[in-house]
């Protein structure tokens, strides 16, 4: 889910939870307690088996499920001193969930937008880049952990991979240039240092800061162990890549990283 997305569910359960407030405060002798109590139960009923249904993501249930639990809290504080001066405790409390929700808000926007305006001044200027993505939509892991089985087959495919002894060699023909065709090869040999020809090639392009720019390739052959495939970086920066080589039902597996500079550096 976006940012807007997200900002749009939140608006709308902070709206219908004050509606739940107002129809007890106005409509029921319940004091402030109860009230709390039913806002949280309230929250819990809805509020969880909705998302179980539209499931988003653990970090998106949790940053909601905080904002409604903690508002429910904030609005039986004001319940209950409503009508009498308010000491600096209450006050004090009060405003501190009050930041909580803003900074939890805050959090969101520029995780999806970015540092923006004059705070974005304040970050480091960029090596290879002309502007800097304060944007972090989420880590981008490349995890063979996730589940013990794949975990567990990963380990096989490395001992069989060391076991074979295929040596890969690969690179750009030229240094990388954002928004420019480069060619990039690649040449694998067998442990006897022969040409491994017949394979299919392919990888993906892993841009660690944001998985929307990630971008798969085919590579074809050009000559006995050689595979080429021309490219156009589409961001400057430091990018991850992952190949994966198929012949008759070996696969082989590398890993790298490579840097694309910024056109006219």
């Amino acid at each position: 889910m976006n940012t807007t997305g997200l900002l749009a569910v939140i608006g709308l359960g902070v709206l219908l939870e004050l509606l739940l407030y107002l129809v007890l405060r106005f409509l029921t002798r319940l004091d402030s307690k109860a009230m709390t109590v039913v806002l949280v139960l309230a929250v819990i009923g809805v509020h969880i088996p909705w998302t179980l249904l539209n499931w988003r993501g653990g970090d998106v249930f949790a940053i909601e499920l905080g904002i409604f639990v903690v508002l429910a809290y904030v609005l039986g504080i004001v319940g209950h001193r409503s009508g009498t001066s308010w000491h600096w405790g209450p006050a004090i409390i009060v405003a501190f969930f009050a930041m909580v929700i803003a900074v939890n808000v805050t959090f969101v926007g520029l995780a999806e937008t970015g540092i923006t305006g004059i705070f974005a001044k304040l970050l480091p200027q960029p090596k290879s880049a002309q502007v800097a993505d304060s944007r972090f939509p989420g880590t981008v892991p490349y995890d063979y952990q996730k589940k013990e089985a794949l975990y567990n087959q990963y380990l096989k495919q490395v001992e069989e991979q060391q076991a074979r002894g295929w040596r890969v060699r690969k690179g750009w023909r030229t240094a990388p240039v954002v928004g420019q065709p480069q060619l990039f090869l690649l040449e694998v040999r067998d442990a006897e240092d022969q040409p491994v020809s017949g394979a299919t090639v392919s990888g993906t392009f892993i841009r660690p800061s944001n998985s929307e720019h990630d971008f798969s390739f085919s590579m074809r052959p050009d000559s006995p162990g050689f595979y080429v495939v021309e490219l156009e970086m589409p961001l400057p920066g430091v990018w991850n890549l992952v190949v994966t080589i198929d012949r008759q039902g070996d696969t082989h597996e590398i890993q790298a990283t490579t840097s694309v500079a910024t056109a006219g550096t």
